[in-house]
């Protein structure tokens, strides 16, 4: 009777999953595109380049680990 819920959850949390990954994905594209195009990036630049690439990353660790997939069903 409580365990319902589980999957509507699940369903739930790993679509907020998706939605941070794919934003974290297009944030890092962007701030590694600005890097790329700039002729001597700053430090702070640089920093949030990594910040983001780590956030992406981790994110696509957790979703390899809950075995989500992205794409059309």
């Amino acid at each position: 009777m409580f365990f319902r819920r589980k999957g509507w959850l699940r369903k739930e949390y790993d679509q907020l999953l998706i939605d941070d990954l794919l934003h974290m994905k297009s944030e890092w594209n962007h701030r590694k595109q600005l890097v790329d195009k700039s002729v001597e990036p700053s430090p702070e630049i640089l920093y949030e380049l990594k910040v983001s690439q780590s956030k992406y990353f981790f994110l696509l660790r957790e979703a390899k680990k809950r075995n989500i997939t992205i794409g059309k069903k």
